[in-house]
């Protein structure tokens, strides 16, 4: 299915229909230059992480209180899974009065010159710069990735996917009991049953698929687009699911489109609420049979390489993913191919 991951329902049970698994551009508008040069949304998957995670701290229960009173301790602040930025990612100082309000602290990492990275997990009513005398641009991810560099894109993909399992999982899925937070905000303890619980993360297939003679590509559209955006299908891994199995079941259930010759591309965290996308070329076995399954995909269609290009270029025919997304480097790795 054309890539979607919704936003989180009030019991955080998520749906993939493909609407949501990343942002698109409304067709008209540039893709090519819309972020800066070597911006983080223009890359493709690093090899290596570029933030350290500082783990070999995680387990030392005075972490938080340590970092806390260190004054070069960067704090970034999460709102509703939204981060504030200006010009770029804004890092508070530690101690700052914006975080009396602070619901919960977790490490995110440790800069080079060995200082530390919190998260500061906050509810809207944290309401500390109430007066206005701190007002940045509350973003989310499909707008912070664009204009950030490589280090801030992945405390960012980090701390949104931090926040939401803090927000989300205070109690033990087991027995209901308050779960008491461990590993400097990586996992919970259930003092009741003694189970241990850590963030979670869904695997999720998105696939660009070409013709045989890989002059097109094909690319659908969710009911919720209207018509008016073409992205790549995807779908959740299924319980007792391989990655290939997934690919193989959600383009002929979404697009009637047998493929082969399943290549593995890159991957991308889009904690909308917790995804992992695993992005994959394919190319299909029969051309002629394909079709949405009228619910959900409303359309698909065979793009030729110049319509892509021109797509990309903002010139239609139709409205394409965003630059942060992976769905936007699989289909500008086909066309350069």
């Amino acid at each position: 299915m054309p890539e979607t991951v919704p936003e989180p329902n009030a019991d955080d049970t998520v749906v993939l229909d493909a609407a949501v698994l990343d942002g698109v551009v409304a067709e008209g508008a540039a893709l090519d230059g819309a972020a800066p040069e070597g911006a983080a949304a223009d890359k493709g998957a690093p090899e290596r992480a570029a933030l350290d995670k500082g783990a070999q701290w995680r387990d030392n229960p005075q972490t938080i209180t340590r970092l806390r009173a260190d004054p070069r301790t960067g704090v970034l602040v999460v709102r509703e899974r939204r981060v504030p930025l200006d010009d770029g990612l804004i890092l508070l100082s530690a101690g700052d009065p914006v975080l009396a309000r602070t619901r919960e602290w977790a490490l995110l990492g440790r800069r080079a010159d060995g200082s530390g990275l919190l998260l500061a997990l906050q509810d809207p009513e944290d309401d500390t710069d109430a007066d206005g005398s701190w007002a940045p641009r509350w973003s989310d991810l499909r707008e912070a990735l664009p204009v950030v560099d490589e280090v801030d894109a992945e405390l960012v993909v980090s701390a949104i996917a931090l926040a939401g399992w803090l927000h989300d999982a205070g109690f033990c899925p087991a027995c209901g009991s308050a779960a008491e937070l461990r590993q400097s905000g990586w996992s919970r303890h259930c003092p009741s049953c003694g189970r241990e619980h850590f963030p979670r993360t869904d695997p999720a297939v998105i696939v660009a698929v070409q013709s045989a003679d890989g002059e097109r590509l094909l690319l659908g559209a969710n009911a919720q687009w209207k018509g008016r955006f073409y992205s790549c299908f995807a779908g959740f891994v299924e319980a007792g699911e391989s990655l290939e199995t997934t690919v193989h079941r959600e383009l002929f259930e979404e697009a009637g489109v047998r493929v082969r010759d399943v290549e593995y591309f890159s991957s991308q965290p889009w904690p909308f609420p917790r995804s992992l996308m695993v992005g994959f070329h394919a190319t299909a076995v029969d051309e002629e049979g394909v079709q949405g399954d009228g619910e959900e995909i409303i359309d698909v269609r065979w793009l030729t390489r110049a319509e892509v290009g021109s797509a990309l270029e903002g010139n239609g025919p139709v409205g394409l993913p965003g630059a942060a997304s992976i769905a936007h480097r699989l289909i500008v790795d086909w066309l350069r191919r």
